[in-house]
């Protein structure tokens, strides 16, 4: 029986650059998916927000819910949501705190540049991943409290864990040929990890694969 394919779509929540509804419109279209998996809440595009955009065209702010719903005008799909826990409070403190540093901001400033330059291609890169484990790296020195980040990092797990576990709980349930999964590049490294030591095999690939 040939394994249910989903393909892994890094993104980014906000427009910048090349990194653009339309942009990101091309890539979901060129993939035809069936099923559209989304690093998002029920809430965060509710029933009520799609009758407004069937009935009114409009648009959601984010980056891929707006994609979303121009995917939705011409294709047929299931869209599901798949998150049901957020992050820890450490975890949005850990923001703050690093946030403010300069050599932070210096290696975030170099990042968006990349993104807004490269679009998708960079996201769904080795480049992306590497440039993103030195701020996590950056992260760790800044912070020196191991009991802290062994919350954070749980909690990052946690949530990593929840959303692969509504994946493969749809899986079970529901027939499809093609499903796209789409997930903040802050996630990647790990959700890859995930899926390649994961009992439950699907058809995973990645979208621009290059890792």
């Amino acid at each position: 029986m040939q394994l249910k394919r989903i393909v892994l779509i890094s993104t980014v929540h906000k427009e910048i650059g090349k990194c653009n509804s339309k942009e990101l419109y091309k890539i979901v279209k060129s993939i035809n998916p069936d099923v559209i998996f989304l690093e998002a809440f029920e809430e965060n595009y509710s029933k009520y927000d799609q009758m407004i955009f069937s009935k009114f065209g409009v648009y959601k702010e984010r980056l891929e819910l707006k994609t979303i719903q121009a995917y939705s005008q011409d294709h047929t799909f299931d869209y599901v949501p798949v998150l049901d826990i957020g992050l820890s409070d450490e975890f949005e403190t850990k923001i703050k705190i690093v946030s403010e540093n300069k050599d932070y901001r210096r290696l975030i400033d170099n990042y968006t540049i990349l993104e807004s330059e490269g679009g998708f291609e960079f996201l769904n890169s080795k480049k992306s991943v590497v440039l993103q484990e030195e701020m996590r790296k950056l992260e760790n020195r800044m912070i020196d409290n191991e009991i802290f980040h062994q919350k954070v990092n749980a909690s990052i797990d946690t949530y990593e864990n929840s959303m692969l576990r509504n994946i493969y709980s749809f899986c079970k349930e529901k027939s499809f040929a093609t499903a796209i999964f789409m997930c903040g590049v802050a996630h990647r490294k790990s959700i890859i990890e995930k899926i390649k030591n994961s009992e439950i095999k699907l058809n995973w690939t990645l979208y621009n694969d290059t890792y």
